[in-house]
């Protein structure tokens, strides 16, 4: 190959973040570099014989790949050897010079320099290769990737100070070194002994052989034999009954698999036999993941077939709206020589999907039902991810629902309303299932549209952001029972409503005509109509919408989208009980500023932006100070 000159070249800016943030938060758990780097191996070794499956000449000359531990106690360096897939010079540039670009903004936006806290968020990043620094002042990686010439490896070398250097070298057989040279204040870890433990502590289920060197007593004295000796069982943990698995191991497995330092929130690991055999261990993080609003690339479950690693792309293996799980899918049923194209077509695949994606859902609902503080947290994290999947999800819609969590009037703000709690406090006569949206829960919650449900002691679930307007495009009833926009529509609450309030409705539009038809003229097209209304109880208007318009929360959703919207006119409604709207009723105190004034404060009310906001301050002025004119002030 032709030569190629020592490169020094700069880590990305976020990468240098990283390496600082990870030396001064994480290194109270100074071990896990060893666990990380383990895991890497292992990738390399999975994508090896994925690999190998169309070019079997990759593993003639060694069939059976392994990671070997290397301690040089003169030299105070550990070294970590696999002989997996190898890297190019320039896919060592890009993996170990850069990070994803997904979501490392809002990453870094949330670090705060408090240790604890940022270390939670690294893990919700990935630690992976960079923990490498968390104990050592200099690393060293040789790679050479599979298939190429002895002459075409890599040396990479970094002291994490923010640059490092490629240069050209030789490695005899494909795979990867990964050097540390471990610092003075760390040097207790070169060690066997100690290396030893933490790999049983971290990495005994892992399938890739770990070796370390043999050692035995000779003449009272500890001696190398030469000879490599196994470290872990070497043996797919999920391959393994669940009665030979410790919590313990289960939680590291989970660290493996994720590359996330937090223990999981639940897990399941089932056996699926029939016409489709497969294995699931499943599991729900207890930290969101940095990129978890990316739905591009989802990619939390790895498929194997017969213990031989196939992919990582989650999109085939479970929905979009799942896509914060972690874990293995192993199938019995399909090809070794799967192609992702053949995977989308794959019937046995759509099955394992479909199974795995109800296999979840269980494993939500008995965290629903019997860890319900746990299951408080999950919906925190992951509640509007969920959510995606009423749109995404018609076969499973039902049972989403019932795992679905809201704030309402019932719950002082909490986000604990389910559903089936919500049908248990229905009032006798109520055949609906009321709901009201606004900005954020807090601002639905000041709704004046509520004052006659707080009146009637009637419960309405708070609806709160773009996803929960595009939620209830979904949610047309539940058991039956119909949901209702409070602010849409002439509002009917059935065997709620009083006797006589539909002939008092009647009676009002009637007296109030002239002050109704001056609010029309004084409105113009800014309305599409005005009328009284027995649904306000303090407050003097309020607007609603037409039964078929869309919602403005979402219509100011899609416009900042950038999408084109119908235009919708909002309906005035006043109420009669309230001495500002009687006043205008009187003789001579009408006027269009009046009926202006009241439209606007009913639209800050909702949330809305004012098309004048200059001109209603000018309004209010003037208001207040003919209201002191008239009070002799």
């Amino acid at each position: 190959m032709s030569e190629q000159k020592k490169e020094t070249l700069g880590f990305q800016t976020e990468v240098k973040q990283m390496l600082h943030l990870m030396v001064h938060s994480l290194y109270s758990n100074r071990e896990i570099f060893l666990r990380e780097l383990i895991s890497n191996a292992s990738d390399a070794i999975d994508k090896l014989k994925f690999e190998a499956i169309k070019k079997p000449e990759l593993l003639s000359q060694d069939p059976h790949p392994s990671i070997r531990i290397g301690v040089d106690e003169t030299a105070q360096t550990i070294t970590i050897s696999d002989d997996g897939i190898g890297m190019t010079r320039e896919e060592v540039i890009s993996h170990l010079g850069t990070i994803a670009k997904s979501g490392t903004k809002e990453f870094f936006a949330n670090l705060s320099g408090d240790q604890k806290k940022d270390a939670q968020l690294i893990g919700q990043f990935g630690v992976g290769f960079y923990s490498s620094f968390i104990v050592a002042d200099k690393v060293t990686v040789v790679t050479r990737k599979a298939g190429d010439p002895a002459d075409s490896a890599t040396l990479w070398e970094s002291n994490g100070e923010g640059e490092f250097t490629v240069e050209n070298t030789k490695r005899d057989h494909f795979g990867t070194d990964v050097i540390l040279h471990i610092k003075s204040e760390d040097r207790d870890l070169v060690s066997k002994f100690r290396l030893r433990n933490i790999l049983t502590k971290y990495s005994d289920h892992i399938s890739t052989p770990i070796l370390m060197g043999k050692d035995e007593y000779k003449d009272d004295k500890v001696v190398d034999t030469g000879e490599w000796e196994a470290i872990n069982q070497g043996a797919a943990l999920w391959a393994r009954p669940k009665s030979e698995i410790t919590e313990d191991q289960y939680k590291e497995f989970y660290h493996h698999v994720s590359h996330d330092p937090s223990d999981p929130l639940t897990w399941t690991h089932n056996k699926v036999e029939g016409k489709n055999e497969y294995i699931q261990l499943l599991y729900v993080p207890s930290a969101a993941p940095f990129d978890l609003w990316d739905r591009e690339h989802v990619n939390g479950v790895k498929l194997y077939v017969k213990r031989v690693f196939i992919m990582d792309d989650a999109s085939q293996l479970m929905p979009k709206y799942l896509r914060f799980i972690r874990g293995v899918i192993d199938s019995e049923d399909l090809p070794l020589n799967v192609s992702r194209e053949i995977l989308q077509q794959s019937r046995d695949l759509k099955t394992i999907r479909d199974g795995s994606t109800k296999r979840v859902l269980s494993m939500l609902e008995d965290l629903a039902a019997s860890r319900a503080a746990d299951y408080d947290k999950f919906w925190a994290l992951f509640g509007n991810v969920l959510k995606e999947g009423m749109g995404e999800d018609p076969a499973n819609r039902e049972r989403i629902q019932k795992l679905l969590r809201f704030v309402s009037t019932a719950t002082e703000g909490k986000q604990t309303a389910t559903l089936e709690g919500y049908l248990a406090r229905m009032k006798t006569g109520q055949n609906s299932i009321y709901y009201v949206t606004g900005d954020t829960p807090e601002a639905a919650a000041k709704s004046p549209l509520l004052e006659l449900f707080k009146k009637k002691d009637v419960e309405v679930l708070l609806m709160g952001g773009p996803i929960d307007e595009w939620l209830m495009q979904f949610m047309t009833e539940f058991e039956g029972k119909s949901f209702v926009n409070i602010s849409k529509g002439d509002l009917d609450l059935g065997d709620l409503s009083d006797k006589n309030e539909k002939e008092e409705k009647e009676k009002l539009q009637v007296e109030f005509k002239p002050l109704i038809d001056k609010f029309k003229e004084a409105l113009g097209s800014s309305v599409q109509d005005v009328r009284m209304t027995l649904r306000l109880t303090d407050s003097p208007a309020c607007i609603v919408n037409d039964e078929n318009a869309l919602n403005p929360a979402f219509v100011r959703m899609m416009k900042m989208a950038g999408q084109e919207v119908p235009e919708s006119k909002p309906i005035l409604e006043l109420n009669p009980n309230n001495p500002l709207v009687a006043r205008l009723q009187e003789k001579n105190a009408f006027s269009p500023d009046w009926a202006k004034l009241l439209l606007e404060q009913a639209q800050l009310m909702e949330g809305e932006t004012l098309e004048d906001p200059a001109g209603f301050v000018q309004r209010m002025n003037t208001m207040l100070v003919d209201s002191m004119h008239a009070k002799g002030n």
